[in-house]
């Protein structure tokens, strides 16, 4: 799906799907699985996010009323790509999936990422073109620009 499409579509689609603890941990557990397969160190947030800051950009924190200029690349656990761009494109970050959001406050310009994002911080149980219901999804993700 084109990712210009794609991101609007976002803000439209993404509602509080609630999920059970045990579909939670279910989640966490498929992350942990893929992670230990590929030998990938992420830390876990309190929500459910597994980051890493590959690169540490300069100046401030990307702040929740900011908007960034970002390439990416996202594929599920089985290594199908889902959606890539990339030449930089700019979005509102309180406009972003949750996964996205919690991460890029974490970040600043010029930072690079790796994110492993569960539905509940996603796309949750909706269905996208390339997304199946209840994906997990891994993000490369590059901030080229803060505004």
């Amino acid at each position: 799906m084109n990712s210009k499409l794609l991101l609007p579509l976002i803000i439209f689609i993404v509602s509080c799907s609630t999920y059970s603890e045990q579909e939670l941990n279910e989640f966490d557990q498929s992350i942990i699985k893929y992670t230990s397969n590929k030998k990938i160190k992420l830390s876990r947030t309190d929500s459910g996010l597994y980051l890493k800051i590959n690169t540490q950009g300069t100046g401030r924190l990307i702040q929740y009323g900011d908007s960034v200029s970002i390439s990416y690349a996202g594929e599920l656990l089985n290594g199908k790509l889902v959606d890539i761009q990339k030449k930089p494109i700019s979005f509102a970050v309180k406009d972003l999936i949750m996964g996205w959001k919690e991460a890029l406050i974490m970040a600043k310009k010029g930072s690079e990422m790796t994110l492993i994002i569960p539905p509940s911080l996603g796309y949750g149980n909706h269905e996208l073109e390339q997304i199946p219901k209840n994906s997990i999804i891994k993000y490369d993700l590059k901030v080229w620009d803060v505004k």
